[in-house]
């Protein structure tokens, strides 16, 4: 089997555009010594971050780090997730050296250290007893590390799960297992249905992050996947066919209006506004939904994301802190870095915030403070569960030659998931045949396939 390890090689369009969006941005300030509070003088770390609930209570609490670390000052730069994203590849790509510390995903994490972008935080991270680095938990470091050696920490996993409202569901006469089939949930669905009321809310709008989390998990569970083990596409399949008919049939029959438009917060919208009986997600958003200000907050139930041929079908996904390697304050950012994944921050947060604010699917130990179990038992367990459950070195039926789940750890991908999720939103709103999406999404995947062999 070929290598799952591949370094990172940019387009020159996709990175032409990186470069261009990291020069409209605003430049780092860092000391010229990078020394925090010593004879230098002070640091200012600029930590490149996205904007949603979990990073904008690090922002809030990061006063507490400067606190106990007199000279270092920590400069948030949020922004939202397609910005960061061009943002920060530029930075790390052209050596900018921007940023002292990046958000980035497992899908980047991996590559990235590979090409020598990032501080390798193996070694700092098992030295520090304190920190106890084999408390994260082991698919999600598997995630982020290549060659053994891991690059980033996470701030937060998830894997996604099914969520739905049991008073909705009661009024229906509809029961679900634990670990549901799709055909089973499907049926659900249509009995869930009433006028403008959808009876399931998925992800349709276009991006590999989008509409393609959800729905690569279902190609897998149907038999489908990107590539072979050989790397030969196989999008063309009749796999990839019946899982995208069968998604786009249970949308029509039981959907929502217009799904192309509808991504994570618009499905979270809809299910705290009674608009949709069932949704298939993240399994961070059952914190969302059983959160104070939520008015379904203890009426939801949480099952196994549903599957067909393999015995599960979550996704598995982290939002880490990493240091690129150009960084002139490396041992301030590694720091600080730690903090923010620690199980003290972990408590911090539970103390100031609240504990269903307490960033998931990181730590083992997480699971076991007693407040947390209490403000998150409908949901924690079963997130733990799933989360230990995925295998992202062979989620589908077949074996593959990468490691994740709802992604294809190349540099391409992102382009052909971004192009093919545009082709199959044509199909789910009518503007296409699935036979012509499929056949134009081959293309483009095969083109990416031969790269790699």
């Amino acid at each position: 089997m070929p290598s799952k390890k591949r370094a990172l090689v940019f387009g020159a369009g996709a990175l032409a555009s990186a470069l261009t969006l990291a020069a409209c941005s605003g430049g780092a300030v860092k000391s010229d010594d990078g020394a925090a509070g010593g004879e230098g003088g002070n640091v200012t770390l600029n930590l490149a971050t996205v904007n949603n609930g979990q990073m904008k209570d690090m922002e809030q609490l990061k006063g507490e780090y400067e606190k106990a670390n007199p000279g270092v000052t920590v400069n948030f730069q949020v922004m939202e997730e397609a910005d960061l994203r061009a943002a920060v590849t530029a930075d790390v790509a052209s050596k900018a050296g921007q940023y002292d510390i990046v958000t980035i995903g497992a899908y980047e994490t991996p590559q990235w250290g590979a090409n020598g972008w990032l501080v390798d935080l193996t070694e700092p991270l098992a030295s520090d007893s304190n920190y106890d680095v084999e408390d994260i938990l082991e698919p999600v470091r598997a995630a982020i590390s290549n060659d053994g050696k891991q690059y980033a920490v996470p701030f937060y996993g998830e894997s996604s799960i099914l969520m739905y409202n049991k008073e909705m569901l009661d009024k229906a006469g509809v029961t679900l297992s634990e670990n549901p089939t799709w055909q089973e949930v499907a049926d659900a669905a249509k009995k869930l249905k009433k006028g403008n009321t959808a009876g399931i809310c998925m992800r349709g709008k276009p991006g590999w992050g989008d509409l393609f989390a959800p729905l690569t998990t279902v190609v897998q569970t149907f038999g489908g996947n990107w590539y072979d083990a050989d790397w030969n596409a196989t999008v063309d399949s009749p796999e990839w066919k019946q899982a995208v008919t069968f998604y786009k049939t249970m949308l029509d029959e039981s959907g929502e209006a217009d799904p192309v438009s509808y991504s994570f917060n618009e499905c979270l919208t809809a299910l705290k506004e009674g608009q949709a009986a069932m949704w298939a997600d993240a399994s961070v958003a059952a914190s969302l939904l059983e959160a104070d200000d939520s008015p379904v907050k203890g009426k939801m139930g949480y099952a196994h994301m549903p599957v067909d041929k393999t015995q599960e079908s979550g996704w598995l996904w982290s939002w880490n802190l990493a240091v690129p390697a150009t960084t002139k304050n490396q041992e301030q950012a590694v720091d600080f870095v730690k903090w923010a994944t620690s199980k003290d921050y972990i408590k911090l947060v539970g103390e100031q915030i609240g504990w269903s604010n307490v960033p998931p699917g990181s730590r083992n130990s997480t699971y076991e403070i007693p407040e947390y179990k209490e403000a998150a038992a409908a949901y924690a367990p079963i997130t733990l569960d799933v989360m230990n459950s995925v295998n992202p070195e062979q989620p589908g039926v077949n074996p593959q030659p990468w490691v994740g789940i709802q992604y294809v750890s190349i540099p391409e991908f992102q382009d052909v998931g971004n192009q093919c999720a545009q082709l199959i939103a044509d199909y789910i709103a009518n503007r296409t045949s699935v036979d012509d999406a499929l056949g134009k999404c081959q293309d483009l995947a095969a083109a990416a396939g031969e790269a790699q062999k």
